[in-house]
């Protein structure tokens, strides 16, 4: 099934049913959502572009048409939102998938449970460095997340691996994605590898250019929907409504980025505008816009998905984050995505 652009096939039944809530809906009937009784849950995010699709659903008013009141709890990082989720401080969260992992193997009750945004990881260097490959890194200073997240495997095992470096070739600052780009404007370091929208916003306000995006050379399913055990077993209804919300914040984010970016716009960006490199100023709902449309957001985990995270659990155990190989097969719950 392609990401974009799904052909749906109506059928008889189904064009009646369309019809019948039309005519409902003409006679004073209730939307989807409404005149459900209405499921409480506890969802973790994190303030990034990946998270896009939780944070959409909930400043537009998803969740709640589709009968979900949703507690939304701020995090700093992966690690805290998974322990949360682990403790049972939270139903469900937006995050890496590696974080599941990593629990998976410790004996959680845990399920990825559907797909959410496709890895994106930029290196960025000085315009004027002379730097123009990955490979002329080597022997020079990059900052990037701490070590052991997503952002940190994909750098060892695909991007370093591609361009023949061994990582003790680069000297690492295991830095937030804001400092990164603030070192690498002061010129502390030589590269810096970040996500959305701290790229978007590095290359409009810095003078620095990409030379490497992880999405186009090696496509992979960073960020995934991640419920507890006892959600999933005790109440698939809310985790359905939940994926059901999100597909539909997803396909507002691929169809019409500029309404997404006027919802979540605040939670990146304070200021209404962005001052660019001449000086002069960039609606900030803009730089949210063009960080939406460099993602790929998708709400299905394919086939060729789970095999690359079986690539990347075996990069996890060779760079000694695991013990052992994770059966990534059965810390999958599909369900939902197989009804569709």
């Amino acid at each position: 099934m392609e990401r974009k652009g799904y052909l749906w096939r109506t059928s008889a039944a189904l064009l009646a049913v369309i019809l019948l809530t039309g005519l409902l809906a003409a006679c004073g009937g209730q939307s989807a959502g409404t005149g459900q009784e209405k499921v409480k849950l506890r969802l973790g995010y994190l303030n990034v572009m990946d998270d896009a699709q939780t944070i959409l659903a909930a400043r537009a008013g998803i969740y709640e048409k589709h009968g979900i009141d949703a507690e939304m709890v701020l995090f700093s990082s992966g690690t805290d939102l998974i322990k949360a989720i682990v403790g049972g401080q939270l139903d469900a969260g937006v995050l890496g998938f590696t974080n599941a992992l990593a629990w998976l193997g410790q004996g959680a009750e845990l399920k990825i449970v559907g797909g959410a945004q496709m890895g994106y990881h930029s290196m960025l260097v000085n315009a004027d460095s002379g730097i123009e490959t990955v490979e002329e890194l080597k022997g020079k200073s990059v900052a990037s997340q701490k070590q052991g997240s997503t952002a940190d495997v994909v750098l060892n095992g695909v991007v370093w691996s591609q361009a023949g470096i061994a990582r003790e070739d680069v000297t690492m600052q295991y830095v937030s994605p804001a400092v990164a780009i603030q070192s690498l404007a002061s010129g502390t370091v030589d590269g810096a590898f970040v996500f959305e929208p701290y790229a978007s916003l590095a290359k409009t306000s810095y003078p620095v250019k990409e030379i490497y995006e992880i999405g186009q050379s090696w496509p992979f399913p960073c960020m995934v929907v991640i419920a507890s055990g006892d959600i999933v077993n005790n109440n698939r209804e809310a985790v359905e409504r939940m994926l059901d919300a999100q597909k539909e914040a997803i396909e507002m984010l691929e169809n019409d980025p500029a309404e997404a970016a006027k919802w979540i716009k605040d939670d990146f960006i304070a200021e209404e505008t962005v001052t660019k490199l001449d000086g002069t100023t960039i609606p900030a709902v803009d730089v949210i816009k063009m960080s939406i449309e460099s993602q790929d957001f998708s709400w299905e985990i394919t086939e060729q998905d789970i095999q690359k995270m079986k690539e990347i659990a075996q990069m996890m155990v060779d760079q000694e984050i695991l013990d052992t190989l994770p059966d990534v097969d059965s810390a999958l719950d599909l369900t939902w995505q197989q009804k569709l």
